[in-house]
């Protein structure tokens, strides 16, 4: 008599266990930078539901003190519509050029940005999107 176990799917990502550069071995740094604190606290689950460590920024300035200051950081996860010196267009091209490789989402509720109007290798989402498309995303990019 044989017996057919049921096949157990992958069990999904567990939010706790952190993705780490192959490289180095530490855990992958975003940068998230948005002005509502709310809508920095929903992008810094989504964030680490792809198993990275968000460090958090309010507006452009503090996000170029913090990457100043730290050389960990893999990737800008920023809000256009931003208070403060440049908004997060201008942030994303900032970083872009002095920083060429951390990866870049730049995304936005109020505009629809072509590609051609972000840094290379960089990819624009409008709000709302979907937490799970995004950990997709962020996944994809980190990987590259």
């Amino acid at each position: 008599m044989k017996l057919d176990w049921p096949v157990q799917p992958e069990p999904p990502h567990n939010r706790n266990e952190q993705m780490s550069s192959e490289v180095t071995g530490r855990p992958i740094c975003v940068l998230v930078v948005e002005d509502d604190t709310i809508l920095r606290l929903h992008a810094i689950d989504i964030v680490e539901e792809a198993g990275f460590t968000a460090i958090e920024a309010g507006n452009a300035d503090e996000a170029i003190a913090i990457l100043e200051k730290r050389s960990d950081i893999t990737l800008l996860f920023t809000d256009v519509n931003m208070p403060g010196s440049m908004d997060g267009l201008k942030l994303a091209h900032a970083v872009h050029n002095r920083w060429p490789p951390i990866k870049i989402v730049v995304v936005s509720g109020h505009l629809q940005l072509e590609q051609d109007a972000l840094p290379s290798h960089s990819r624009f989402f409008g709000k709302p999107f979907e937490a799970r498309t995004m950990v997709t995303e962020l996944r994809n990019m980190i990987e590259k």
